[in-house]
């Protein structure tokens, strides 16, 4: 008998298709903030030599990214509450491209305008970051299978398409101040209009008015399963962003590359990340989250290892496949456990971002530190020692009773 047809104009038929465009939106939102974030992670080697920063100093203008996700996180899930996913993504992106002017045009001047423009960009891409993963959680049930990695892997596909575009303007000569400029101007035009689709993050609200919030957000600080996924995620939190932050210069200065092939091993580490969340879900609904998660950090820090001590840029190009790959489903997956209960997904969300976010605090200083003394590359294997506790602790993201599966 062949299944009933729904009519085009009945509620199921239009929660469907609202559904549809949610997802769209929220792709769109992941894909633009790793664009942002990679267009700037590009120019990294370029403002370090102009500034002429050591590793270590590198490393605390780096933090400076850190410290404004980490002043924002926790603000994130009481704004989310408040104010909605789509209002959050719309106002974070126009911070995000004010920032990042002010490091385009700041650079030429010095250190301060840079530290100033990357603190805005943090604090821009922490709450947009806890808002557009609240969304993916909304839209993930409603569809009913696994898909917060496949956003992620968006994430992921924003990021190639920005270091790859950093490569090419580095080899046609094109100027930091110029390339940045126009990435901002992109993301503040373009942002707010590609996210209008977000769906309502509760089922009786608007997108922009989602009701008042079930309980105080200081609230998920005291749960301790929100809390051991909060450092599960800053394991692969602190792998993801070494990765991102490092990949280029340890390629440059430990292997003496050139600065194209740097961002080529950056854009290579990024997509492994992107493959390993498009395929992941697919692991996750056969094995399920704690298993997958278990092996895919081990191969990470298999590839890392390989990347580190292979002696060769092309051993160390396939370590960086495997380290990306490995460590791609660990940020997805605790944001899809935080948000097992709908009731308390922003504020829960928002605490394990901002616990993962530390790794983004403590991670940059800490491989500039141990960089002076043992070399970049060296220092990544510090990485190792995080991922080994994700192994350890993988079983607290497990479903929540009466949640599915995922």
């Amino acid at each position: 008998m062949p299944a009933p047809t729904v009519p085009s104009g009945s509620p199921v038929s239009s929660r469907s298709d609202a559904t549809s465009v949610g997802v769209r939106a929220t792709y769109a939102a992941f894909i633009a903030t790793g664009f942002a974030f990679a267009s700037w992670a590009s120019e990294i080697p370029q403002v370090r030599d102009r500034l002429g920063l050591s590793s270590a100093e590198l490393g605390l203008v780096l933090l400076a990214i850190a410290a404004g996700s980490v002043i924002s996180l926790p603000l994130a899930g009481p704004f989310v509450a408040r104010f909605g996913s789509r209002r959050t993504v719309q106002v974070m992106a126009l911070v995000d491209a004010v920032a990042l002017v002010v490091i385009g045009l700041g650079y030429l001047g010095g250190v301060a305008p840079v530290v100033v423009g990357l603190f805005l960009f943090g604090f821009g891409q922490g709450a947009w970051d806890v808002a557009m993963n609240v969304q993916g959680a909304v839209v993930e049930r409603r569809v009913g299978r696994a898909i917060m990695p496949r956003f992620h892997a968006g994430f992921s596909v924003g990021t190639v398409a920005g270091a790859l575009s950093g490569a090419a303007l580095v080899a046609l000569g094109v100027g930091v101040t110029a390339h940045l400029v126009a990435v901002g101007v992109v993301v503040a035009a373009a942002v707010p209009f590609l996210v209008r689709g977000f769906v309502p993050d509760s089922e009786e609200a608007h997108p922009d008015e989602p009701g008042p919030a079930r309980r105080s957000a200081l609230a998920a600080w005291r749960e301790p399963r929100t809390l051991l996924v909060g450092l599960f995620v800053l394991a692969f939190a602190f792998a993801e962003g070494t990765g991102n932050d490092w990949t280029s210069v340890a390629l440059i200065d430990g292997y003496g590359t050139s600065r194209v092939v740097g961002i080529l091993g950056f854009a290579t580490f990024l997509a492994a990340m992107t493959a390993g969340r498009w395929f992941g879900p697919d692991l996750l609904d056969r094995y399920g989250r704690v298993v997958v998660c278990r092996v895919m950090a081990a191969a990470s820090v298999a590839g890392l290892l390989l990347f580190v001590f292979g002696g060769h840029p092309a051993l160390a190009f396939a370590g960086a496949v495997l380290w990306g790959a490995g460590l791609s489903l660990g940020f997805p997956v605790g944001m899809s456990a935080g948000a097992d209960d709908p009731r308390y997904a922003a504020s829960r969300v928002s605490v394990i971002a901002s616990v993962g976010y530390l790794a983004f605090l403590g991670g940059p200083p800490l491989i500039g530190f141990l960089g002076e003394h043992v070399g970049v590359l060296r220092a990544l294997t510090a990485v190792a020692v995080l991922l080994a506790m994700a192994v350890a602790i993988a079983g607290t993201v497990r479903p929540l009773p009466g949640s599915d599966e995922r």
